[in-house]
């Protein structure tokens, strides 16, 4: 059986820890590739080699080089590429980014900071989306 594939595209270190942590609590298999920025993560999928086509996308939308967005629309004009499941990663207060998303097609999104020291269980934070939404996608699919 194939393995899910979840391909994280995140600039900051500490956020792609938590995501890691958060995926750790999934206790099923599963391949991870992070890409740092949008170009790095188009690399990834236009490599012919690799064949990448993951079950699932995490973006984040600021981003050096290449910003979530811009990835966002270069994603939705590939063929190949189109139709992925994409939950964007963002903080509350940039709505522009979030509508302009949604008007791209994403399958939902994350509210960051992505862990909380407080222990309050936020229904869009990452420990919340794994549990709920990505076990789903990746488990019941199917896949």
């Amino acid at each position: 059986m194939k393995k899910p594939t979840i391909l994280l595209v995140e600039d900051d270190e500490l956020d792609v820890i938590s995501v890691k942590r958060s995926l750790k609590k999934l206790k099923s298999e599963y391949v991870l590739y992070t890409a740092y920025n949008g170009i790095e993560a188009l690399k990834f999928l236009r490599d012919p080699d690799l064949g990448l086509i993951p079950d699932v996308v995490l973006l984040d939308i600021n981003m050096p080089r290449m910003n979530g967005i811009e990835f966002l629309k270069v994603l939705r004009e590939d063929k190949k590429l189109k139709d992925l499941k994409v939950f964007i990663m963002t903080t509350s207060s940039e709505e522009m980014d979030r509508s302009e998303a949604e008007k791209l097609g994403i399958s939902g999104y994350i509210i960051k900071p992505l862990n909380y020291n407080d222990n309050t269980k936020r229904s869009d934070s990452m420990d919340a989306f794994v549990q709920f939404h990505l076990r789903k996608i990746l488990f019941d699919d199917g896949i």
